[in-house]
């Protein structure tokens, strides 16, 4: 048990036990003054009547207290639940959004695939074959210039010319 609730039997206990030892005393009849009017009764039971009063309405409370946090937290429970369901669900339909987004346009790309290879292919050798034509055109003059610059030197030594300095 809880500290508190041993706490609140052994109070309870010891007004009991005191109530029980002193009876006698409780149920001797005092005057007592209302404001307007004055009676002869018992004060001990009349005390007695009114902690036994409040003890049984703070049960209650607390009982009340208890069982409406419960139902509130069942309730908080039930709702958390339908919640997680909702945002599985959410989330399942937007994972299916994005695998039929994803096929829908991988089935585009194997279309274009498809269709285009003819033209690709085509362009990119036509292509190829212009920048083949021109890098042997290049190559062409490069070797027509070496072959000038050789021949132009054998001339020079067979001449017995000097070579020019630079």
């Amino acid at each position: 048990m809880k500290f508190r609730t041993v706490l609140l039997l052994l109070v309870l206990g010891t007004l009991a036990a005191f109530s029980a030892l002193n009876w006698s005393t409780f149920t001797t009849p005092t005057p007592l003054s209302l404001g307007l009017t004055e009676v002869q009764a018992p004060l001990g039971v009349i005390m007695l009547g009114v902690v036994v009063f409040l003890t049984a309405f703070f049960l209650v409370f607390v009982v009340y207290v208890q069982a409406s946090a419960l139902f509130d937290s069942r309730r908080h429970a039930q709702e958390l639940q339908l919640n997680r369901e909702l945002a599985d669900k959410a989330e399942a339909s937007r994972f299916t959004e994005l695998r039929n987004f994803l096929e829908s346009e991988l089935e585009k790309l194997a279309k274009r695939d498809a269709g285009a290879p003819a033209s690709v292919d085509g362009t990119i050798l036509a292509r190829l074959d212009r920048l083949e034509q021109a890098l042997l055109t290049a190559l062409e003059h490069s070797e027509n210039s070496v072959a000038a610059y050789v021949g132009e030197l054998e001339d020079r030594i067979e001449r017995g010319g000097a070579l020019p300095r630079q």
